[in-house]
């Protein structure tokens, strides 16, 4: 099943040279990594604060949320091309990406007025689907990204979701039958996660 992840490699070929201008200034991974993290706060509070005021401060989230990708594309870049590589570092890229996602998602389905149990839902599958996908290591498996519902793909959803509701009225139901949707897909990419880590370490 076709997942944004597929495009990882046309994306970092994007970035390359910005990442190596970072390395070149002694920009690490892991500032990159709390950086994501520091801005992710910001616009999720952002959100939270102002987006009764003027709903078109929605734009915010899905031009921050390509930004965090190649944010996130670069520390990986730095870490992996510029030595950068460390313990550390692996804990604050896994644990950032669950924070921000988070952070971001929650204040944003909120001032949707989408269904609390729906938003809560959504917010802890998000974090069981990149822990299933880290647990790939624990058994001798690769960190799973398996699709449809990745962290990209809540990405790119959640943006098109926000555009969508500056300009139409996304009634409550829509909202739910949406939300239930990619609650949905996130199980689906919960048990290929589980699969893949399991036939791959056989």
């Amino acid at each position: 099943m076709f997942s944004v992840y597929q495009l990882k490699t046309g994306f970092q070929n994007l970035l390359r040279p910005i990442t190596n201008f970072l390395a070149k200034i002694n920009v690490t991974a892991n500032m990159v990594t709390i950086l994501a993290f520091i801005l992710s706060l910001v616009i999720g509070i952002i959100i939270y604060l102002y987006s009764d005021k003027c709903k078109y401060i929605l734009w915010i989230l899905p031009i921050f949320l390509l930004v965090r990708m190649a944010l996130n594309a670069i520390d990986g870049m730095l870490a992996r091309e510029h030595n950068q590589k460390s313990n550390l570092g692996a804990i604050y890229n896994e644990l950032g990406d669950i924070l921000s996602d988070t952070v971001i998602y929650v204040p944003f389905l909120y001032v949707l007025n989408a269904n609390i149990w729906l938003n809560f839902i959504f917010a802890i599958l998000a974090i069981i689907t990149e822990t299933v996908g880290i647990m790939g290591v624990q058994i001798n498996a690769s960190r799973r990204y398996d699709g449809p519902m990745g962290k990209s793909d809540r990405a790119f959803w959640v943006s098109i979701l926000a555009i969508a509701s500056m300009y139409v009225n996304v009634c409550h139901k829509c909202l739910c039958a949406i939300l239930s949707a990619m609650i949905f897909f996130l199980c689906i990419t919960i048990i290929n996660r589980i699969v893949g880590a399991l036939k791959e370490a056989k």
